[in-house]
């Protein structure tokens, strides 16, 4: 009796090691898979969906934790999961890169736009203050204060500019454009106190 026990409590063990180990493969596969899926555009991810990267980080983890536990049925039962959730994230930094180069190539056009006009929006008005400073005759509706407001808001525009051409070349044209914009602004408002067209 107590031998016939032993014997069917080994045999329940060994099944329970077979079924273990038939789990076995299936589960580190599903790991390997996961851990690929989610390398491939990991880079993107931590650019573009840097917290829901954390999220889905934080779900592969705990397979691998199970994985190295030999918790094998676990992982198998929630691989499909975490791997829906690496497929969602895929989606999600997919759309937000699209959105990103969209504004990027909106923003390269207006650039090339602006880096056009307001340069030589800054050598006209520059040609008409040096040529007032030298005159001394002010447009009528410009008095000496107003005139060293000008002078000013020109070098205020030439800063902008500048900072706008830095900006670009650092890969940041959204921000570049945004600085040049109000160049262009501080621009107007000085061609229309010199009574000059912008043209």
């Amino acid at each position: 009796m107590r031998i016939a026990k032993m014997l069917v409590a080994l045999a329940a063990t060994t099944l329970m090691l077979a079924a273990c180990a038939s789990q076995k493969e299936p589960a580190e596969k599903a790991v390997a898979q996961v851990e690929s899926s989610l390398a491939a555009f990991r880079a993107d991810a931590e650019k573009y969906a840097a917290e829901e990267l954390k999220g889905v980080d934080a779900s592969v983890t705990k397979l691998k934790n199970n994985l190295a536990k030999k918790d094998y049925t676990s992982v198998v039962k929630s691989a499909p999961a975490v791997a829906s959730s690496v497929n969602s994230l895929k989606q999600v930094v997919a759309t937000k890169k699209a959105d990103v180069e969209a504004t990027m190539a909106a923003a390269q056009a207006e650039w090339t736009d602006l880096s056009t006009k307001v340069p030589q929006m800054v050598e006209a008005i520059q040609t008409r203050v040096d040529t007032l400073s030298k005159s001394r005759r002010l447009p009528k509706n410009l008095d000496k204060a107003g005139f060293e407001t000008v002078k000013t808001d020109l070098e205020a525009m030439k800063t902008e500019w500048t900072e706008a051409g830095s900006e670009f070349a650092a890969g940041m044209a959204a921000n570049a454009v945004r600085k040049a914009r109000a160049a262009k602004a501080t621009g107007d408002r000085i061609l229309y106190k010199l009574e000059m067209t912008n043209s």
